[in-house]
């Protein structure tokens, strides 16, 4: 199985869901937008990953390349591709299905719980987990579910955090791929550190990581489970 994945910051790779991928063999032809690499055709791939970054998708002055991935997301995606967007990446699937998205009313940072929708626990994908879990949590921007989409998570805070589109077109608001180190990293971008310290105030980004190193065996179990039958789904 060839998969293109789509990054937008370095420190944003798939991380755990790589793994997996690389676990089942699947060909990896990864590509960073951010770093100027260009788009390729998403006809020559099996499925698509978007993962995360600092960026809005609405941000396309600062942006430009920004446009043509959520084109290119969008056709892809209408024509059956398999697709799998994390933060960053079910914006970007949301605004590609036309759908709005906009700043929420408060930033979501730290390990949070989220709750399957009833849908959700009958969905192939995410009804794996259980009914309520917890995840790592680092954005403010939010969005609307594109028309025909199924929701499947939801948070207290931010009531759309999973959804699927088709068959195989899954995006999650949420992390569960990322372990401390990477968190770490995190926390020394501008953007994010900036956003973590005005919601967690001083002392807040090293707990959270302390949060983050308590739970890290249980999220990655949950990223594995998730993300591997995204697989079977847009495998099968």
């Amino acid at each position: 199985m060839k998969l293109l994945v789509l990054q937008h910051i370095a420190c944003e790779p798939p991380a755990v869901y790589e793994d997996v991928m690389r676990e089942r063999g699947c060909s990896i032809e990864r590509v960073e937008l951010d770093e100027g690499d260009q788009l390729p055709g998403w006809r020559g791939f099996d499925a698509i990953v978007a993962m995360g970054g600092p960026m809005s998708v609405n941000d396309e002055g600062d942006h430009p390349w920004l446009a043509d991935e959520k084109h290119a997301i969008g056709e892809a995606v209408r024509a059956g591709v398999p697709y799998f967007g994390a933060c960053l990446g079910v914006q970007l699937l949301a605004a590609s299905l036309g759908a709005r998205v906009y700043t929420g009313a408060a930033p979501e940072i730290g390990v949070m719980p989220l709750q399957l929708t009833e849908e959700g626990r009958a969905d192939p994908v995410v009804g794996a987990l259980p009914a309520e879990l917890l995840a790592l949590q680092w954005h403010s921007d939010t969005f609307d579910l594109p028309d025909g989409a199924v929701r499947l998570m939801g948070s207290p805070a931010y009531p759309n955090q999973a959804f699927r589109f088709g068959r195989a077109a899954y995006g999650v608001q949420f992390h569960l791929e990322v372990d401390g180190d990477l968190a770490d990293e995190w926390s020394r971008v501008p953007e994010y550190e900036e956003a973590a310290e005005q919601v967690l105030g001083p002392g807040g980004l090293e707990h959270l990581l302390a949060d983050l190193s308590v739970h890290a065996e249980t999220l990655e179990s949950h990223a594995r489970l998730m993300f591997g039958r995204w697989l079977d789904v847009a495998m099968g």
